[in-house]
């Protein structure tokens, strides 16, 4: 195991050191290897024109982040059941965003996946995860708010026996985790649409995530969610503006997908909803704009999602990105505070 298991501390802070050095040296082959293969991103034609000259940019840099936490994880953390189910979630998650990444450039468009098709493989992952978080991973039913108040979401479940082995499904539960684990997973991929936009965010929702399964005991987490910290910031070397190489659905599925298991498995949900909130308000301006438009035919935003509407406002690329990440940096501070409220 590379570096001192007696002192975790360390532990967590080498594994973003470990996980950004994987990503930073790995990504420059894997954009080369991309660029001879031709594998660039579809750009929308409503989109800010501004970004026509990104078209043909290699996609799926997601791969590399998946790869360096993986690796990361495998040389530094001790092998638990949580760490195995956050890591699989990540990877199932980043599975189906890597199939709609290939979807999208063999079809050469700017959307691959049917959302009815996103939507089953979301929802087979979270079954998955659900059942083995329940059942393995002692995961209480229960959504916990700062100031020890709690909501039983247990009260309606069902028990299935097979064998010697008893399975527990709370329904009132499995729907709460769906809607968390699939909401998140699309909300960092509505947040990935400007140059170090979802990379920074999701970096930094991923420290306050790692210091509180620190604070929580859980080294083996925080050195996970230390790990996509670190290859966010390995990433970021080559997505700062002007992006060399876009981490595609493959990354922002993933780690949306990351930060909601970890919540789950550490019975943070509503802390998590304040780190990650502003991926949650990218999602809202979309479900506002839409509804609004069918409704009235009028538009809220410029347009949708909201970095965009900014972006139509005459915002620079780098001011929206560079002030989403103070947004993001806020929500975290605010979120790790709340977590010591927690009952």
């Amino acid at each position: 195991m590379l570096g001192n298991p007696a002192y975790p501390t360390y532990q967590v802070f080498l594994a973003i050191l470990v996980s950004a050095l994987i990503a930073g040296l790995v990504m420059p082959l894997w954009i080369r290897l991309l660029k001879i293969d031709g594998i660039g991103q579809q750009i929308r034609a409503d989109g800010p024109q501004s970004h026509l000259v990104k078209a043909g940019t290699p996609t799926m840099g997601g791969v590399i982040i998946l790869l360096a936490v993986c690796l990361t994880c495998l040389i530094m953390a001790k092998p638990t059941t949580e760490l195995f189910l956050a890591v699989g979630a990540m990877l199932a998650t980043g599975a189906l965003g890597l199939f709609d990444d290939v979807t999208k450039v063999v079809q050469k468009r700017s959307l691959g996946l049917t959302p009815t098709g996103k939507m089953i493989g979301l929802t087979a992952i979270v079954l998955v995860f659900f059942v083995i978080a329940v059942n393995f991973c002692d995961v209480g039913a229960a959504i916990r708010f700062p100031g020890g108040f709690a909501i039983d979401l247990g009260v309606l479940t069902s028990t299935f026996t097979f064998g010697d082995t008893v399975i527990k499904i709370p329904w009132l539960y499995l729907i709460f985790v769906f809607l968390l684990l699939a909401g998140m997973s699309n909300a960092v991929n509505l947040t990935d649409g400007l140059d170090g936009l979802a990379g920074g965010t999701v970096m930094m929702a991923m420290l306050v995530m790692a210091a509180i399964c620190f604070l929580r005991g859980d080294v083996n987490l925080a050195i996970f969610c230390a790990a996509c910290a670190g290859g966010c910031i390995g990433f970021l070397w080559y997505n700062a503006y002007p992006a060399q190489i876009f981490m595609g659905d493959t990354g922002s599925l993933a780690l949306g997908g990351a930060l909601a298991a970890v919540a789950v498995l550490t019975n943070t949900e509503v802390v998590s909803l304040v780190v990650g909130a502003l991926f949650i308000a990218e999602t809202l301006s979309v479900m506002i704009q839409v509804i609004s438009f069918k409704a009235t035919g009028k538009r809220v935003f410029l347009m949708a999602p909201i970095h965009h509407h900014f972006e139509k406002k005459g915002w620079a690329e780098t001011k929206v990105v560079i002030r989403f990440w103070i947004v993001s940096a806020a929500c975290g501070a605010l979120g790790l505070a709340l977590f010591f409220q927690l009952g």
